[in-house]
């Protein structure tokens, strides 16, 4: 895949679209480190989570929007498009680094579970990809992401150079505005979405609902990703995905469940066909 052996081969995802501003900015830090591959959805795919495709084909098209790199569109979902990169793409070779986004709005906290841009970056990791998810605290479309940058590489280039554990990845998060402090490695602040949904009524008086919310931290540690961003840090979180919470395992085994099904006495049928 990368005629040049001395750079490193990079993935780039994201979840906002194959056209959108931060996956530009991040295809234009990782040209500077190494041979750049883009496997992005065709369109929107936010709040997708890790949503896979199942039921319907995927659609996926060779592109060409910024010069010297290889880009493909896909109708899928981010994870979608991790999977069609190493198993199309590469051919079941693995690039040195997967990177997602950068992402328009935070993927901080509890947004990490909801994330398309996160959950690209966590399939990199299943594949036992280096991997990292960027994210800027800026919804607009012409969000600026230039004071990201810097950042950027500085990261991806300490992931190049000393890798990360197995199963594991980095959640990266930007604070609006230029005025960087520095970076700090977090916690994942405990801090979840107070749900509402709007009602409303379309041209035909049928009802309609609208997601709205507001982000509340119930975590007052200076040690979190929360804290780092309203405090003008990029926030790096370390991220894994298993998800067994195994402080609970002794917990489990001093309860009483039920006695295997295998000791449980069994019916016959008259024409010897186990009931069970």
């Amino acid at each position: 895949m990368n005629k040049d052996t001395k750079k490193p081969t990079i993935l780039v995802v994201n979840d906002d679209g194959i056209t959108a501003p931060g996956i530009k900015s991040l295809i234009e830090v990782m040209q500077e480190i190494g041979h750049v591959v883009v496997v992005a959805p065709d369109g929107p795919q936010s709040g997708m989570g890790h949503a896979i495709t199942i039921g319907k084909p995927l659609r996926f098209d060779k592109v060409d929007l910024y010069p010297g790199v290889e880009m493909y569109k896909c109708s899928g979902t981010p994870v979608d498009c991790v999977k069609l990169a190493v198993n199309k793409v590469f051919k079941g070779k693995k690039p040195d680094l997967c990177v997602s986004g950068i992402n328009h709005g935070l993927n901080n906290s509890i947004n990490v579970i909801y994330s398309g841009t996160m959950s690209a970056a966590v399939e990199g990791a299943i594949e036992k990809i280096p991997s990292i998810g960027f994210s800027l605290d800026d919804f607009a479309q012409d969000a600026d992401f230039s004071h990201c940058k810097k950042f950027v590489k500085t990261i991806a280039l300490q992931v190049l150079s000393h890798g990360l554990p197995e199963a594991t990845l980095l959640n990266v998060n930007f604070p609006k505005g230029a005025d960087l402090k520095g970076i700090k490695i977090c916690r994942q602040a405990n801090a979840k979405w107070a749900e509402d949904f709007d009602e409303r009524t379309d041209p035909y008086k049928r009802p309609y609902y609208w997601l709205t919310g507001v982000f509340e931290n119930y975590d007052k540690g200076e040690d979190t990703d929360v804290w780092a961003l309203d405090h003008g840090y990029v926030s790096v979180v370390p991220v894994q995905f298993d998800l067994t919470a195994h402080h609970v395992i002794p917990i489990l085994n001093t309860w009483e469940f039920m006695e295997s099904s295998s000791s449980t006495p069994q019916t016959a049928a008259p024409d010897g066909v186990n009931l069970g």
